[in-house]
């Protein structure tokens, strides 16, 4: 047969590879199964390190007298951290002005970076501009719009200048950070300004994916801009105003830099927030079991917030 083949000009066989020993096969079998976990590993360590570690270490901490200079020497409470943090005035106070935050700053976020992002959908050679200005606060450090803002709001702040000098809204004299709801107005007035720009990126982005076919459908069907916006526009963007939500609340409880820098939880712990009140309990009193009582019962709450979040608006977005 090969002296056939050569005859008829065709190519000699290739030889047969010979078959790989069961002790290669399973070796071969073995670096692919492992192959995924070993690019996993770096990113595991790292979370391990930094983030699962401290959270043991949370809990460890919030069950103990915990004393900085006795370490492994103090006193184990059990619960009584926790039973000390809800029987706690300051606790609770700290916690509503949380929540007021919140209820004060991610609407605004929410409502405000969609207009802004609807605004800017449409193609304009000033376009770039405005979002580089919009997003400018996102990208500014907390910081130093917090000092920006405890300036403005002082007693002779431009705030009151322009109220009562300018415009003669009020007598010019208002002491902003001086009082609960007026020095939570201001910290609010600040998450509302430095928050809009990230809320109208990512509006901006889902927006892009909005089939413009639907719109000119329905505008053919006489549909005015609110049908068009409920009926094809607010269930397309859908996913991503859930994950706007979300993370508005999240970030809502995190409050911290602003209330430390702009009021320090004065008057009297009247603007306290829970971070703050945290931070005062492990780093200045060097109660570091209740502090650590506070971190993990703030964890807790916004977990809790944002998993009946997610559920709501998924079934919301899937009926």
């Amino acid at each position: 047969m090969v002296v056939l083949n050569e005859r008829r000009g065709a190519a000699p066989a290739a030889p047969r590879r010979p078959a790989a020993s069961p002790d290669r096969r399973r070796s071969r079998r073995r670096r692919g199964w492992l192959t995924p976990y070993l690019f996993m590993l770096p990113g595991v360590a790292l979370f391990g390190v930094f983030i699962l570690f401290p959270i043991v270490q949370a809990l460890q901490m919030s069950l103990y007298d915990w004393n900085i200079l006795r370490g492994a020497a103090s006193d184990f409470i059990g619960l009584d951290n926790y039973v000390r943090a809800f029987t706690d005035d300051r606790f609770w106070l700290s916690l509503s002005n949380s929540g007021i935050y919140m209820v004060l700053t991610v609407p605004p976020q929410i409502v405000l970076g969609l207009a802004v992002a609807m605004l800017l959908r449409s193609k304009a050679p000033a376009q770039p501009l405005f979002r580089v200005l919009f997003y400018l606060p996102v990208v500014t450090s907390w910081v130093v719009v917090s000092l920006l803002f405890k300036y403005l709001f002082a007693d002779q702040g431009l705030v009151n200048f322009a109220l009562g000098d300018v415009l003669h809204i009020t007598a010019g004299d208002t002491s902003w950070l001086s009082g609960r709801w007026t020095g939570l107005l201001a910290i609010c007035a600040l998450g509302v300004w430095k928050g809009v720009g990230w809320s109208m990126m990512i509006f901006l982005a889902a927006l892009q994916g909005v089939p413009q076919s639907l719109e000119e459908a329905a505008s053919m069907d006489g549909a005015n801009w609110w049908q068009r916006f409920r009926v094809v526009t607010l269930p397309a963007i859908w996913p991503a105003m859930l994950f706007v939500i979300v993370m508005l609340v999240i970030g809502g409880f995190n409050v911290f830099t602003s209330v430390l820098l702009m009021t320090a939880g004065g008057p009297g712990g009247q603007t306290e927030v829970l971070l703050t009140y945290m931070y005062q309990q492990a780093f200045s009193n060097l109660d570091f079991g209740y502090g650590s009582a506070l971190a993990v019962i703030l964890t807790v709450i916004v977990f809790i917030i944002s998993a009946v979040q997610l559920r709501v608006f998924r079934d919301r977005g899937e009926s």
